[in-house]
């Protein structure tokens, strides 16, 4: 068989939107997904608009079916105009806010596990007559190559003919696109002339607009064709050896997966559940993947049986090589197995691992592994899933590589999940479908051809920080390695030294990267999808926390899951720690809760309850402030008259500055300070290209901030943020965050959370991002501080705003000043500036002191 590397990424989405089938008048006139991979990380966004055209009230119901390793970050309805949005809280607190409801009437949740791929997120909605509707949901996933290629597939099941139906698909691969195409299940000839598809060397645009005449089944009915999987697979080019590095905005991404490189032998033992559970059907599946599995064995592998009920049998004392003649032996063997008894799982790998430690003659260079396949808990022998657990991993001491797999649902996965994490593996569920034999065969397609071992990836320690997993135990023909981080130091180049262990012999890779180089790749990239590294890197990290709390300590657990939680909600990540709090119109039946299941949540599907419902009403916050009025940029910092240096006492560093400006050009830090009584509001600075107008309230008593309003002109709403807590102000509706507890919700692009007792961030794609930390001593005060200031325009005036469009400093070589002193123009006024320390309130910085150029202004 032809011998080459594709990239296995895979990524489901599907979408159902359903209405009565008794109410034909719920009407979806558009419907669009819009898929944007950028290098690997997949950014999707469903949108579907609704009308009732009823004299009456309807419902209708969303639902959308999406992979399960992928992270919900946004979803918001909009019933004629009013916007109600998803809050990502941390999972306990919104259990906790919305139990006294639940208690009251308990309903399902809103994502279910669909199958062994998808996950159903469904919410339902009653709309008046006439009304409008329009759903949104967002989703991300990193997607992870398997067996060599790149697959995206989408559901398409509208279950009715739509006006506006359109699924586009971009996919931007800085490596290069080796190859691309299309499938599905339901085209036709007329379907076909809706599909185009445009590609260069790196991007690839793949458009799927039908009309309603090409979704007919025939000219006479209304059913539609869509029903079925769109698909589009595609590879990408490999040139370095040492992988490729990817750089945007100070984060990296750094993909390694070699080919065309030998194959080290195996020396695999099956380990069969043959109890009394796994008669019938699911013993006859087991017995043919088995078959199959035989002969995808290599001349070079080693192999062996064991079964087990409550008896464990060898099928031969000794691991055989994958010989002709032992290879049919064994498939006779497979065909005589049956089931009966009960379930000794600790005695039967117990075994296995003994077999592995006696074993002779086996290749010096060669991967040894035990695949466990059982379909219940232990009842025989051991029992106690701890106990087995411990006497397992004692066993196998880090030799081996343990892989679980759980058939059907009366498995613990969790039990079996542990033990492979604990052991150099992983934990897969087979679901009892007529293709159980096919995901056998496949688990096993993934782990047959290890071609790397003891995989180290190592990067500059003093110049990266929060870096992902880096070693590896093994690595298999056709999958990828990925470790992402924070370069943490200005770079210009970021080296990269990768040891591992091949059959022939040890190998060391290196790779330089130009960090420079690197970033401008994505400089012009922004219809792909704009920081992606960053959440590709949150994504990952969260992945591999909650990966390794599974089988940490329970002291370790907690801390693993803290930190989290933590990303989880900065990133607005509806995770297993996060809920998404839906609200609906206050008429109607309680908000619900969004959770993360997860695969040890699946155990009984159908009686188990993922999610619970809870009345909350938009806008429904006791407290309101009063509509920001929008003001000239003219009028508004007209007042600002003069910039001093020097005039104040000299501070001492543990002092905080009311202000810190971190400038983009030049690349300096302004320490700022406004003198003068406390005011109603101070003007700080007005961006019209933006639309972002800030201002700021002095406390009394204080020389500190205690209250912003950030006013957005588009989308239209207004922020509070005082010492007391944050209101949010969209469409006359008023939504309060306290301080108290983390969340975050995002409305029409706009992304407002709140990191429990810590800090408040607003932030738009493409625009400069609004922070403000919450600082409690020696005073409780607000630290306002702005990111990716380069988005501001050359008209961005205010106190603040114009060290952002009209600040620079003079070249001092020339005059007499000390290397502590410089000339700063700020608006055509020339002023001299003292660098100082102060204190630092900004999250981002290790809170010591900061060296800035120190400035006083008088409104």
């Amino acid at each position: 068989m032809e011998q080459r590397t594709l990239l296995a990424l895979l990524v489901f989405s599907s979408l159902t939107v359903l209405a009565e089938a008794q109410k034909p008048a719920i009407e979806i006139y558009s419907l669009h997904v819009d898929c944007k991979v950028t290098s690997r990380f997949a950014h999707t966004v469903i949108t579907s608009r609704i009308v009732n055209r009823a004299n009456e009230s309807r419902e209708t119901t969303f639902e959308v079916e999406l992979p399960k390793t992928a992270f919900i970050t946004n979803f918001s309805m909009s019933i004629d105009g009013k916007v109600y949005p998803g809050v990502i809280k941390e999972k306990a607190a919104a259990q906790k806010e919305y139990d006294t409801a639940v208690s009251r009437g308990q309903s399902a949740g809103l994502v279910k596990i669909r199958d062994r791929k998808l996950e159903l997120f469904h919410v339902s909605v009653s709309i008046a007559a006439a009304s409008k509707v329009t759903f949104e949901l967002t989703y991300e996933e990193l997607l992870k190559r398997q067996l060599g290629k790149f697959e995206l597939l989408i559901k398409v099941r509208p279950k009715q003919l739509v006006k506006h139906y359109q699924i586009d698909v971009h996919i931007f691969e800085p490596q290069g696109i080796r190859f691309l195409e299309t499938d599905s299940t339901f085209m036709t000839n007329e379907l076909t002339e809706a599909l185009t598809k445009v590609q260069n060397e790196t991007k690839a645009h793949i458009l799927f607009k039908p009309t309603i005449d090409q979704q007919k089944v025939n000219p006479e009915l209304d059913e539609t064709l869509l029903n079925g999987d769109f698909v589009v697979r595609y590879d990408v080019k490999r040139e370095a050896t040492a992988g490729d590095i990817q750089i945007v905005n100070g984060y990296f991404v750094h993909y390694f997966a070699p080919s065309e490189m030998p194959v080290f032998p195996k020396n695999v033992i099956f380990v069969i559940d043959r109890s009394g559970s796994m008669a019938g059907r699911k013993i006859e599946q087991t017995r043919d993947a088995l078959l199959k599995i035989l002969q995808d064995l290599r001349p070079e592998d080693h192999f062996s049986f064991i079964t087990f009920s409550n008896r464990v049998e060898e099928w031969k004392s000794s691991l055989l090589p994958a010989t002709e003649e032992n290879v049919a032996s064994a498939a006779a063997f497979v065909q005589t197995l049956f089931a009966r008894g009960g379930t000794d799982i600790n005695g039967a790998l117990l075994t296995a691992v003994g077999a592995l430690d006696k074993a002779e003659d086996l290749p010096e260079r060669s991967v040894s592994m035990v695949i466990l396949l059982t379909d219940g808990q232990p009842t025989s022998g051991e029992t106690n899933v701890e106990e087995i657990q411990e006497n397992i991993q004692k066993a196998i001491n880090g030799k081996y590589a343990l892989f679980c797999l759980g058939f059907g649902f009366d498995v613990s996965y969790k039990f079996l999940e542990k033990m492979a994490l604990s052991n150099g593996g992983i934990a897969r569920r087979i679901y009892e479908n007529a293709d159980a034999a096919l995901q056998l065969q496949g688990f096993y397609q993934e782990v047959a051809t290890p071609i790397l071992m003891k995989i180290e990836m190592q990067y500059p320690e003093n110049a990266i920080e929060g870096l992902t997993k880096n070693n590896f135990e093994l690595f298999f023909e056709g999958s990828e390695i990925v470790v992402s981080g924070k370069i943490r130091n200005e770079l210009d180049l970021l080296p990269v030294e990768i040891k591992a262990q091949s059959h022939t012999s040890d190998l060391t890779l290196k790779e330089e990267a130009n960090v420079k180089e690197k970033e401008q790749i994505f400089q012009d990239q922004r219809y792909i999808f704009g920081n992606f590294i960053e959440r590709l890197w949150a994504y990952l990290t969260i992945q591999q926390l909650l990966e390794k709390a599974i089988s940490a300590p329970e002291e370790d657990q907690k801390a693993l899951e803290a930190q989290a939680l933590e990303l989880s909600l900065q990133f607005s990540f509806v995770t297993p720690l996060t809920s998404m709090v839906v609200t609906k119109p206050a008429d109607q039946q309680q908000g619900e809760l969004a959770n993360k299941p997860t695969e040890a949540d699946n155990e009984k599907p159908s009686n188990r309850l993922v999610g619970t419902n809870s009345r909350m009403r938009a806008g429904s916050a006791p407290g309101r402030w009063a509509e920001l009025q929008t003001v000239s940029s003219r009028k508004l910092f007209s007042g600002v008259s003069r910039i001093m240096g020097g005039a104040r006492a000299q501070p001492l560093f543990d002092e905080y500055p009311q202000f810190l400006l971190e400038l983009a050009k030049p690349s300096e830090t302004i320490c700022l300070n406004i003198d003068g009584k406390p005011q109603p509001s101070v003007p700080l600075l007005s961006d019209p290209e933006q639309g972002l107008t800030v201002m700021g309230k002095l406390g009394d008593g204080t020389n500190q901030f205690v209250e912003f309003r950030i006013n957005y002109v588009n989308p239209p709403m207004q922020i509070h943020v005082s010492t007391d807590g944050i209101v949010v102000s969209h469409n006359n509706e008023n939504t309060r965050l306290p301080w108290t507890e983390s969340a975050t919700s995002t409305i029409q692009g706009l992304r407002v959370s709140v990191e429990k007792e810590r800090s408040f961030t607003a932030s738009l794609p493409d625009t400069v991002t609004v922070k403000i930390s919450l600082v409690k001593f020696p005073d409780v005060f607000l630290g306002l501080y702005f990111l990716d200031t380069n988005h501001f325009s050359d008209k961005v005036s205010g106190a603040l705003g114009q060290f952002y469009s009209k600040a620079q400093f003079r070249d001092n070589s020339n005059t007499n000043q000390r290397a502590d002193e410089r000339l700063l123009t700020v608006s055509g006024s020339e002023h001299k500036v003292s660098r100082m320390y102060k204190k630092d309130y900004r999250l981002e910085s290790a809170r010591g002191p900061v060296s800035c150029w120190s400035i006083d202004i008088i409104p």
